[in-house]
């Protein structure tokens, strides 16, 4: 039932609706609508109580009333509410913890060279071995480029090596975020890697920052919050085919880069529209969603301002319902709007 969120089981709920459209219905009268004993009704009424739904009449204590329901229904979605924060920051504190255990297992494991894991620290380490890895590849080159826009400095620096995987004949594929699009040397970079024959997508957001050569080597954050702290270099191991399965789930759903995205009905949430709220519905805070678009936290802010107003809703609990209710995230995937089964 619709109520069971606050509280409500069935029964509860359908003596609540039922005494909405006939406030002035006794036991009895309950009963004989909903074809029910008298007991029953009595349980659902205690149910209803104990939530302060209802309550003892002033003029007659055997009987029971109504609460006003902008009363009593928002007193319980407020409970509601406030519970659901709390649980959101106790994920947020198992989630952060979680990622601690997994960094400091893959440094220790990948410093003893447990299962072909290396790591590699420092930025000046991992572009060596990026340009190492880059220079020996024969066969591809798959690259989830997280983290947004990136300075004309970076980009100018890495384009000859791009360049020189694409005039080896090495298949380049690269995804980024949609959100650079709207940075200008970004799209003169992409385009002239373009050009030279490498195939780039745009997704609204990406799991992590990746490449992979020759589908037998991987780099990873070692933390994902620190993309420049350290690397994970994994070889050939059942790992590397995992994340080549990750790939190519999130390659099949990314646009082609310089497709403008067409909305399939305005009733119908754009991709980027889908991945804020499917970040919300995970508890990300505005500055963890700007990061995973590779937004500034003011256009994030704006974005899910303006996707709550198009809701219709005041807060985040609210909006969850509102999708579920829209089943706009019942297709457990991000996918474009072209795709007919989202």
């Amino acid at each position: 039932m619709a109520l069971s969120t606050l509280g409500l089981d069935s029964d509860a709920e359908a003596v609540y609706r039922l005494m909405v459209a006939v406030p002035r219905a006794g036991v009895s009268e309950l009963g004989e609508r909903l074809e029910w004993s008298r007991s029953r009704v009595r349980d659902a009424l205690d149910s209803l109580a104990s939530l302060s739904l209802v309550r003892k009449s002033w003029e007659n204590p055997d009987e029971l009333m109504l609460v006003r329901p902008e009363i009593g229904l928002f007193s319980l979605l407020q409970l509601r509410e406030a519970e659901f924060h709390e649980q959101q920051k106790s994920i947020s504190v198992a989630r952060h913890e979680i990622s601690k255990i997994i960094n400091e297992h893959e440094r220790v494991s990948s410093r003893k060279g447990v299962d072909n894991f290396d790591y590699v620290e420092g930025i000046d380490s991992i572009r060596m071995r990026i340009e190492q890895l880059a220079r020996e590849c024969t066969e591809s080159v798959w690259v989830f480029s997280s983290g947004g826009r990136q300075s004309r400095e970076n980009l100018t620096a890495s384009r000859p090596l791009d360049l020189d995987v694409l005039e080896r004949g090495v298949e380049l594929r690269d995804v980024y975020l949609d959100s650079v699009k709207n940075d200008p040397p970004t799209v003169e970079h992409i385009s002239i890697l373009v050009e030279a024959g490498a195939q780039a997508r745009t997704a609204p957001v990406l799991p992590l920052r990746m490449l992979i050569y020759d589908g037998v080597t991987a780099v990873v954050p070692a933390d994902t919050e620190v993309s420049g702290s350290g690397a994970i270099v994994v070889h050939g191991t059942g790992f590397v085919a995992a994340l080549r399965e990750l790939f190519e789930l999130v390659w099949r759903d990314a646009k082609p880069f310089g497709q403008e995205e067409q909305r399939e009905s305005s009733d119908r949430p754009t991709s980027r529209e889908r991945a804020i709220l499917r970040l919300l519905s995970e508890g990300r805070t505005d500055a963890a969603i700007a990061r995973d678009l590779g937004l500034s936290v003011r256009t994030a802010r704006r974005d899910i301002s303006a996707m709550m107003q198009r809701l219709g809703v005041n807060s985040r609990f609210q909006a969850g319902f509102k999708v579920a209710e829209l089943g706009w995230l019942d297709d457990g995937r991000y996918c474009t709007d072209a795709d007919e089964s989202c």
